[in-house]
């Protein structure tokens, strides 16, 4: 759902994809191609959320600020499930693993990838492709041109996304048995890592 706080409307680009089990409110600014899950909460009440282009907000994630505050995730960035982004600057092309905590004042510099569970604590800064883990995170390594590639692949699933919800994707009732086709295949998906 979209709602509007204090005279404050959403802007989001048509392109964008925000499942309605999603609350989008107030100060908030959603560039195209963006795939925002069911569950996730984008609270623009005491500041304002930018998110830029190609970016996507996985289911359950939470996004919100101390006032005053701008959250940023810059274009391409992939906030896994169930993660957490307060008051922080998300650099381009970053992955955010899932139930990652990203408090105050973070600045993830671009091509960064933070370990699922891990917890940056408020005010930290990382260089450019830095690898971060743990709780309190630190920097264990660079990441490479391989794990930047794999990311970059995977995000652009989310990309392709959006339009892909609204070309096949509609509310139904369910089936009551399966389908003898799908006892012997269930579907098979071509991405970067599966040939078949």
């Amino acid at each position: 759902m979209i709602y509007q706080f204090n005279d404050i409307i959403p802007v989001i680009h048509p392109s964008a994809f925000i499942h309605p089990q999603a609350a989008v409110t107030g100060n908030v600014i959603i560039g195209k191609n963006v795939y925002v899950g069911p569950g996730a909460a984008l609270r623009g009440d005491w500041g304002q959320i930018i998110i830029e282009d190609g970016c996507n907000v996985q289911e359950n994630c939470t996004i919100h600020m101390f006032p005053g505050v701008t959250v940023l995730l810059k274009e391409a960035a992939h906030i896994g499930h169930g993660a957490i982004i307060h008051g922080a600057t998300i650099g381009k092309n970053c992955l955010i693993g899932m139930n990652a905590v990203i408090m105050d004042n973070v600045l993830l510099g671009d091509e960064c990838i933070v370990g699922a569970l891990s917890f940056i604590k408020a005010d930290e800064q990382f260089e450019a492709r830095s690898l971060i883990v743990g709780n309190p995170a630190k920097k264990i390594k660079e990441v490479s041109n391989e794990m930047t590639a794999w990311k970059t692949e995977g995000t652009k699933l989310y990309q392709q996304l959006p339009a892909e919800m609204y070309f096949g994707w509609k509310a139904c009732e369910p089936l009551r048995e399966i389908p003898e086709e799908r006892k012997i295949n269930a579907g098979s998906y071509k991405t970067w890592n599966h040939s078949k």
